[in-house]
Parts: C-alpha cells; structure tokens; sequence
C-alpha cells in the first residue's frame, strides 16, 4: 500500500530483456541505503519488488503482464521516475490510498502554467472515468492528485511548484503516457452498485 506521495525520483540506468518481461535497474541514491531485496516499492506508480541492490540503487523484474497495462514497456536508460517505498504502519497518510496497481494508460492533453501553478489535463479511459468524480483523487505517475474539473473524458488536475520540484511531471507534454489508478474507495463502490443500474 502507498500513499501516492514521492518520495524521490530515480534514474533508468539499465534495461535487460528476459523470457516474459525486463529487468530495471534504478540509480536512486536516497533511497538505496534503506531498501532490501523483497521490499515493495511504487515505480511511477507500479508496485514492484526489489530484486537486487546496486552501490547505487536497485534492480527489479517486470513480468509481460505488467509491461502490457503500464508505461513501463517505453523505458530507457535515462528516463526519470517516481519512487515511493510501501508505507509503513504508524505512517501519515497524507495522499491518500493507493494500492500500485495500475488501472489504464492515460494520455496528456495539455501541460500548461496557470499563474504559480500548471494545469495538467489528462484524457482517461473508460476503467479510470467510470470511477472518477471532481474533487475526487487520482493517482497518475504514482502521485496523488485531486481532480479539479472533469469534462467529457478529461480530468484537469492543478500541479502546484513543490510538486513539479519533486517529481518527473516537469517530462510531460502533449501525448505524453501515464499510469493512472482510480481512487480505491470509488472502484469498490461502482462494483458494489454494479448490479443495481439501470441498462442503458
């Protein structure tokens, strides 16, 4: 379980190719010390597993199906991203509950300055939209967010400076692919009430 609060932002230092997926090796220097083999930590919003430790950082497999339903299948060496490690009992829950387990791919529509601010907007796939409100939360890129407008099928989101600093979303532009999660609590409600709406 995460908090959808980065901790840090990691480098791609390597990416090997295996039978049924990839193994990432991260260079994340803040974290590293404090990480051991079998730890859960988010990638971009990813829940994966240490593998190996590195003087530097970790390395992680990515099994197919993983690849196949996150951005993670477009890394290269060099690619920045987020990193929160699996929260710990007695921590703040200051984002709110995120699981890593990545609901759709959505796209950037824009990424543009709005005062001190940016605002981000993001087309979501119908998974992601049926559980989505305004003033809900969602999780993009591993960070929590609020929704602030949601218009048609796209959700527009205010990015604030301290959130810009300590992220990866200063790479977004226009067509730029993120890892969505929609709120947790808004899933099992539309699964509970799933039963009980009308056909359309």
């Amino acid at each position: 379980m995460f908090t959808g609060l980065v901790e840090d932002v990691g480098e791609v230092t390597l990416v090997v190719s295996m039978d049924d997926g990839i193994q990432l090796t991260l260079q994340a220097v803040s974290l590293a010390g404090d990480m051991e083999p079998g730890d859960s930590i988010a990638v971009d919003g990813t829940c994966l597993t240490v593998t190996d430790l590195t003087p530097d950082g970790f390395s992680l497999d990515v099994v197919g199906t993983t690849l196949s339903r996150t951005t993670i299948g477009e890394y290269v060496p060099g690619r920045v991203v987020n990193l929160e490690r699996a929260v710990r009992v007695g921590s703040a829950l200051g984002g709110h509950l995120v699981q890593g387990h990545v609901d759709a791919v959505g796209e950037v529509v824009s990424m543009l300055p709005m005062g001190d601010s940016w605002r981000l907007r993001i087309q979501l796939p119908d998974e992601v939209l049926a559980t989505s409100v305004a003033r809900g939360s969602l999780a993009v890129d591993g960070v929590s967010l609020t929704i602030a407008e949601l218009s048609g099928n796209v959700a527009e989101m205010a990015i604030i400076p301290y959130t810009l600093e300590r992220t990866n979303f200063g790479r977004l532009e226009t067509s730029s692919l993120v890892n969505l999660e929609a709120d947790l609590i808004g899933k099992y409600v539309a699964r509970l009430l799933g039963p009980y709406r009308l056909n359309e």
